[in-house]
């Protein structure tokens, strides 16, 4: 008696094919968004598809282009950069939490331009600048440099892009106060 449901579709089913299975999870996945192989894997294996299954589909996806890390790792890096700032160590730590390989890692950070990197730096500081102008020195370096640091930059550079931020701000007070 046909049920209207094409082969494959139920995957929890008694006689699920487990290649056809991981097939259908995986594209479920990718329709939602972008993955690493190794995201993949992790939700394979949570769905307790056999390994041998879940390499030939992994395997076959990564061959036609449906799973590429290092595509992955490229539109991380720029997304990750431009949306929220983050520095290279920040975002070498989230491609290795997403189990992006090193090679394909340092490949896309190196595509981080390090003028950019600063100036990013010097940009989130700007936008945070104002709200801490109530705040002791001591206490506006502390917040504004941890800020930094917790976006991934350098405690050198963060510290000199503050220390900067904080000596153009007295310094264009010193300017108004004068021209009063």
């Amino acid at each position: 008696m046909p049920t209207g449901r094409r082969p494959g579709a139920d995957p929890d089913g008694p006689e699920a094919d487990p290649v056809e299975v991981a097939r259908l999870i995986c594209l479920r996945q990718l329709e939602m968004a972008p993955r690493t192989r190794s995201q993949l894997a992790t939700v394979l294996a949570r769905r307790k598809v056999p390994g041998e299954a879940a390499e030939a589909v992994l395997d076959r996806f990564t061959e036609v282009g449906l799973i590429d890390d290092a595509a992955y790792a490229m539109a991380w890096v720029e997304s990750r950069h431009r949306g929220r700032g983050l520095a290279r160590r920040a975002l070498s730590h989230e491609l290795h939490q997403r189990g992006v390989d090193e090679p394909a890692a340092a490949l896309a950070l190196d595509t981080l331009d390090p003028d950019q990197e600063l100036a990013t730096a010097r940009q989130l500081v700007a936008r945070r600048l104002p709200s801490t102008a109530r705040l002791e020195p001591a206490a506006r370096l502390r917040r504004l440099s941890g800020m930094l640091a917790r976006k991934g930059y350098p405690p050198a550079v963060a510290l000199r892009v503050v220390r900067e931020a904080l000596g153009d701000e007295a310094a264009a007070l010193d300017v108004e106060t004068a021209a009063d």
